[in-house]
């Protein structure tokens, strides 16, 4: 006699839109393989500038544009959901009642790292980089999200290895390569091949600033420094159409860290947007803005890697000399793309930029080792999965997150 064979429920959850990727393709696979039962839930956020939670409108409208059911701020425990995936780690930007703790009390958490490769590594004492590094930075790993995840998927054998050194060892952690990585490069062959794009009239430099501004944290941002350069380089430019794509939280950072106060950003953006060549898309996919592109400059961290591997030429990379240092991955990467060390070299570049393709091919060969299969093994791991419940109250070491010198989780 036939039994019914009950379905695997998975969930979900996301607020951070902008790295859908990282999850887009599992899902897609779930959604069509009868063995899972799969929701979406979309759910309210408080990043870096904001003063409470909300924003779910915005997640509702992503998923809205793309065709995939979702519920918005729905009750997980009410799903009782066997699997949760989730995309984003730092816990203080999820409402209370979706942080790690209450998450794994419900169902297993599926961890997918929203960004493509591990590239930084960071300070031993997380405050002073001069005290040393670690070469995985420990804010990829031991955060709570980390410690109470039944799975977690990694990009690279260093960081697989670096939660191989923790008490709980690393069977849990699948090595599959990068998702966005797949799903980025397959959307640019999609976009060339439809021949979706017209023919481009003018030179078309994408430039992606990073939000990063202290020694506290990663140091990789410069748009302080030369915003009001790129912007004369622009006007004395206009054969060069400029499409400035910030990071996510790029604007709320400079105002929110007192880079830069509202009044000056306010102007500066004015002035942007009032140049016939220049524009900002923070909309498109990172595919359709390498697409459009002939060239790339960025401050990093993750276009620095995502770009050669992708279009398969360096990007140019407008260097913070104080920046924490790369890990393994970053060195590949920062060793595949070409410094600007002023924008005066921007012109020449843009005519010929120097070749890289030996650095670019170790930079696949280290970054991509499944290609077009890491969605493909997260569901194997999944399917395959006997675990239990994780109890939060068995998990006593203090998460990255919570250690003294971070930031202060308020609610």
């Amino acid at each position: 006699m036939n039994q019914t064979v009950r379905q695997i429920k998975v969930t979900f959850l996301t607020f951070y839109f902008e790295a859908w990727d990282a999850l887009a393709e599992t899902h897609r696979i779930m959604s069509g393989d009868p063995r899972f039962d799969v929701t979406v839930v979309a759910i309210d956020r408080k990043l870096t500038g904001d003063e409470g939670y909300g924003g779910v409108a915005d997640v509702a409208a992503f998923f809205d544009s793309h065709g995939i059911k979702h519920l918005v701020n729905a009750d997980l425990a009410a799903l009782e959901p066997d699997y949760i995936f989730v995309n984003y780690p730092w816990q203080r930007n999820y409402p209370p009642q979706y942080r790690p703790d209450k998450l794994a009390a419900i169902g297993r958490i599926v961890y997918v790292p929203y960004y493509s490769l591990p590239l930084v590594a960071e300070p031993v004492d997380g405050v002073h980089p001069e005290s040393g590094f670690e070469a995985i930075g420990a804010h990829l790993y031991t955060q709570r999200m980390h410690q109470l995840a039944s799975l977690v998927v990694v990009q690279d054998k260093f960081l697989k290895g670096a939660y191989g050194k923790l008490p709980r060892g690393n069977d849990h952690v699948h090595f599959v390569g990068s998702t966005k990585l797949d799903a980025l490069i397959e959307e640019v062959e999609e976009i060339a091949e439809s021949g979706q794009l017209a023919v481009r009239a003018l030179t078309t430099l994408v430039w992606a600033p990073h939000h990063s501004y202290s020694p506290h944290w990663l140091n990789f941002g410069v748009f302080a420094q030369v915003c009001w350069g790129m912007l004369d380089w622009a006007a004395a430019n206009p054969a060069v159409r400029v499409i400035l794509r910030p990071h996510p939280f790029l604007f709320g950072t400079l105002v929110d860290r007192e880079v830069m106060t509202r009044e000056a950003l306010d102007d500066w953006l004015a002035r942007w947007r009032d140049l016939p060549n220049t524009s900002i898309d923070s909309e498109s996919s990172s595919a359709m803005i390498f697409a459009q592109a002939d060239a790339l400059l960025t401050d990093g961290i993750s276009y620095l890697a995502e770009w050669p591997l992708a279009m398969g030429k360096p990007a140019l990379f407008m260097e913070n000399p104080e920046h924490w240092m790369f890990s393994d991955l970053g060195e590949l990467a920062a060793a595949a793309a070409v410094k600007v060390d002023s924008l005066d070299q921007l012109a020449e570049y843009l005519v010929a930029v120097p070749s890289r393709t030996t650095q670019i091919e170790a930079l696949r060969a280290a970054a991509m080792p499944y290609p077009g299969e890491a969605a493909e093994r997260i569901v194997t791991a999944v399917a395959a999965d006997r675990s239990g419940l994780i109890d939060p109250a068995t998990v006593t070491e203090v998460p990255w997150e919570l250690q003294a010198g971070r930031e202060p989780l308020k609610d």
